[in-house]
C-alpha cells in the first residue's frame, strides 16, 4: 500500500467516523474530535498489536482468523506472547481486540460494559508505556468513556456499534513497516472544520512538510547512532517524527513537550504509527516555560516552531526571578499595556533551547522573520550571544504564507555548538515557491528541487547570487549583528558603454520629452483658471 493509498484510507476513515457523529447529534460538537482522536488512538493500538504479534508466533501469522487463532493459544503461550512484545506494542488480551468486541457487539449494554471497558482496562493495564505525564507526573486517561457522550442512554449502544463498524475492515498493519511523514496532512484533514478559517484554535498542532523535512535534512549528519531529540513545544510531532526518521528510529529517543492536552494525543498516535512508541513516557503535558519537565536534561538535537506570541502575564514575574535568570540570560519581555496575547513568547522559546542543548547540541528553530534583524531588547541580546558564543551554522529566510494559518513572514534559525564561525550561511529563500489557494488564504508551496537548493545552499556552504550568502563572525558584528541575507549581498550596478553622439541624442531625446510634458502641463493650468472663472454663486 502506497502512501497515497493509505492517506485516501484514513480520510475515508476519518469522514465515516464523522458521519457517524453527525448521525447521533454529535457533529461539530465539542466532543467530536476527541471521540475520533481516541478512536484512532484504539485502532493503531489494536493493528500495531497484531502486526507485533504475527511476527513472534508463528500460529498467529499463518491463521486466517488472527481472533479465533489468538483466543485458541494457551494461557502459556499467551503470557509468552505478551512478554516477547515488550513495549513495541500495547499488551492486548484477546477480549480487548476490535473483533472480539465487534463479534459481540449485539451484547446488552454494550456500549458502558463492553465497550468503554475495555478501553478502560487498555489503560489501566498499559499505563505505563502508553499514558502521558503530567509535568507533576500524573499519568493521563488514555480514554474517556465514549458511550457517555450521548446523552440518549437508550442511543448509546448503537453509537459504539456504529463507531466499531468503522474500524472492522481497515487494517493499518501494513503502515508499520514503513516510514511516513503525512501525519500533519492526516491532522489537517481530521480538523478541517473546526478550523474553517485555516488559522483556528487548531492550527499551532502542525508545521508544514516542507520547513520540517529542511529542518531534518540539515540538522542531521549521517551516520548518527544514538541521540536525544527534544521539542519544547511539540504540537502534533511532525518536526519530530522527520528528524526520527532522518535519525533513525532506534537510534534516538524523543522528548516532548506541549501545554495542550489535544498535542500530546496526537503526538502520541503519531510515535505508534511510526515505530516510536518506546518514547511516549517523554511526552509531558506541561508548561515548557514555567515548569520544564526536562530541565535537568540536555540533548543532542532540538527542533520547534514555538508559538511567536501568547499572553504569559499571569507567571511573567515569576519569570524573573533569579532562579531562572540562567536560563533566560537576555531577559523576560516585559508584559503588554494592551494586547497582552501579543507577548512574544517565542523569545523564551529561544533561550530555554538554547540552555538545553548539550556540550554538541544542535539545534533548528522557527521564528518571525523580524527577529533576524530587530536592532535592540532581548531579540538583539541573543543574536550577539550566538555570534559571541559561536554557535550561529546559519539562518534560512522562507517565502511569506509558507504556513497558511499567519501571515507572518518566518525564518529558520541553525543552531550548532560546533559552528565554523568563518563560514556562517545566511539564505534568502523569500521568493522561492509557488502560491496556491487554501480554503480563504494564500499558501506558499516549494518544490522538491528548490527545498533542495536550500539545503545544499546550507550543507554545502554555497554562496549563490542574490540567494545565499557565507560570512564570518566577524562581518556579522559589523553589520550590527543581522541574520538577514540580504543584507549581506553585493550591490551591482551596471555600466554601459556609449558615444558622444548616442549620450547628445539621448539628452535630445530627454529634452523633448519634458518640453512636451511642460506644454501639456501650461494648457491645463489655463484650462482649469478659465473654468474657476466661470463658477457662478447660486
Amino acid at each position: 500500500m502506497t502512501e497515497i493509498q493509505f492517506i485516501a484510507q484514513t480520510k475515508t476513515l476519518i469522514d465515516g467516523l464523522k458521519s457517524v457523529c453527525a448521525n447521533y447529534g454529535l457533529g461539530n460538537d465539542a466532543s467530536e474530535f476527541n471521540i475520533i482522536s481516541q478512536v484512532f488512538l484504539y485502532k493503531y493500538l489494536n493493528d500495531k498489536f497484531i502486526h507485533e504479534a504475527k511476527k513472534i508466533e508463528p500460529e498467529l501469522s499463518q491463521a486466517e482468523d488472527f481472533q479465533s487463532a489468538y483466543e485458541k493459544l494457551s494461557e502459556d503461550k499467551k503470557q509468552f506472547l505478551l512478554a516477547r512484545i515488550g513495549n513495541k506494542a500495547a499488551k492486548l488480551k484477546p477480549e480487548q481486540l476490535i473483533a472480539y468486541l465487534f463479534n459481540n457487539s449485539n451484547q446488552p449494554n454494550f456500549g458502558e460494559i463492553i465497550f468503554d471497558g475495555t478501553l478502560r482496562s487498555i489503560s489501566a493495564e498499559n499505563i505505563d508505556i502508553y499514558s502521558v505525564s503530567s509535568a507533576t507526573g500524573v499519568k493521563d486517561k488514555m480514554f474517556d468513556d465514549i458511550s457517555f457522550f450521548i446523552r440518549d442512554a437508550s442511543q448509546r449502544d448503537a453509537f459504539c456499534r456504529a463507531l466499531l463498524n468503522k474500524l472492522v475492515n481497515i487494517s493499518f498493519e501494513k503502515m508499520f513497516t514503513e516510514k511516513y511523514d503525512f501525519f500533519a496532512t492526516i491532522f489537517e484533514y481530521l480538523i478541517k472544520d473546526y478550523n474553517s478559517d485555516s488559522g483556528g484554535k487548531y492550527a499551532e498542532y502542525y508545521t508544514p512538510h516542507a520547513v520540517a523535512r529542511i529542518m531534518a535534512a540539515i540538522l542531521v549528519k549521517e551516520g548518527e547512532k544514538s541521540a536525544s531529540v527534544y521539542d519544547p513545544s511539540a504540537g502534533s510531532g511532525t518536526l519530530l517524527m522527520n528528524i526520527a526518521h532522518a535519525i533513525g528510529e532506534k537510534n534516538c529517543t524523543i522528548y516532548s513537550e506541549d501545554i495542550s492536552q489535544k498535542s500530546a494525543n496526537m503526538l502520541r498516535l503519531n510515535l505508534i504509527l511510526n515505530n516510536l512508541q518506546h518514547s511516549i513516557p517523554n511526552i509531558i503535558k506541561g508548561n515548557t516555560i514555567l515548569q520544564p519537565a526536562h530541565l535537568g536534561k540536555k540533548f543532542k538535537y532540538i527542533v520547534s516552531n514555538p508559538p511567536f506570541k501568547l499572553d504569559f502575564s499571569d507567571y511573567q514575574a515569576d519569570l524573573t526571578k533569579d532562579s531562572f535568570k540562567e536560563r533566560f540570560f537576555a531577559g523576560v519581555p516585559n508584559i503588554a499595556k494592551t494586547k497582552k496575547e501579543s507577548m512574544a513568547i517565542y523569545l523564551l522559546f529561544i533561550q530555554h533551547i538554547m540552555y538545553s542543548l548539550d556540550a554538541k547540541g544542535k539545534a533548528a528553530i522557527v521564528v518571525p522573520t523580524g527577529f533576524i534583524t530587530a536592532q535592540s531588547g532581548i531579540e538583539r541580546k541573543i543574536r550577539e550571544a550566538l555570534i559571541e558564543r559561536n554557535w550561529l551554522r546559519g539562518v534560512v529566510s522562507m517565502p511569506s504564507n509558507i504556513f497558511a494559518s499567519t501571515g507572518t513572514n518566518v525564518s529558520i534559525v541553525f543552531i550548532d555548538k560546533e559552528a565554523d564561525s568563518e563560514k556562517i550561511v545566511l539564505v534568502d529563500a523569500s521568493k522561492l515557491g509557488k502560491t496556491i489557494k487554501e480554503g480563504k488564504n494564500q499558501k506558499t508551496v516549494l518544490e522538491p528541487k528548490e527545498e533542495q537548493r536550500i539545503i545544499d545552499a546550507m550543507n554545502q556552504k554555497n554562496a549563490e547570487e542574490d540567494f545565499s550568502v557565507v560570512v564570518t563572525k566577524e562581518e556579522v558584528m559589523a553589520k550590527n549583528y543581522s541574520f538577514s541575507a540580504g543584507q549581506y549581498f553585493e550591490v551591482k550596478i551596471e555600466y554601459i558603454e556609449i558615444t558622444t553622439e548616442e549620450f547628445a541624442q539621448k539628452m535630445q531625446t530627454y529634452e523633448s520629452n519634458f518640453s512636451q510634458l511642460f506644454a501639456e502641463g501650461n494648457e491645463l493650468d489655463k484650462k482649469i483658471l478659465e473654468n474657476l472663472k466661470g463658477l457662478k454663486y447660486e
